[in-house]
């Protein structure tokens, strides 16, 4: 059994995180000793790792819900996990498209910069106003 500072330690994942996920049901309730503390069995912390894992590569809550819930259920088919990994995908993607679009737009700025003075500061001109931009882009998140 597992305290819940072992489990953040051992899984790199924050104490309030992991109450987070219990109260969201990622992760079950866990047993708790007569004072009250909570006790973690090694299939919590397997779950808790794989929750983590999912996390860093980006696949939202709701996802990892379904993929938990797929993993509960071994004799289903595996095509409903491949399809959530496919959505994923075709997100990181699209997020790498906007990232190669700002990626430009920041070189064209710095290259066009002659470095003089901040009154004749293009990257500053570009960023006053969005129209000097060559590119549509939108704001990329976490």
């Amino acid at each position: 059994m597992f305290t819940i500072g072992a489990m953040s330690r051992k899984t790199g994942t924050k104490v309030q995180t992991i109450r987070y996920y219990e109260q969201i049901g990622l992760l079950p309730e866990p047993e708790r000793t007569a004072g009250g503390q909570r006790r973690y069995a090694q299939s919590d912390l397997d779950r808790l790792a794989f929750i983590r894992h999912a996390r860093q590569l980006g696949f939202s809550l709701s996802a990892i819900r379904e993929l938990l819930d797929l993993a509960d259920h071994p004799e289903q088919s595996c095509s409903d996990a491949d399809s959530i990994a496919r959505r994923q995908l075709l997100q990181v993607e699209q997020r790498l498209e906007r990232l190669e679009a700002l990626r430009s737009e920041l070189q064209r700025m710095i290259s066009e910069c002659a470095g003089d003075r901040v009154a004749q500061c293009r990257v500053l001109e570009i960023l006053r106003d969005h129209s000097e931009c060559l590119t549509a882009h939108d704001e990329i998140g976490a």
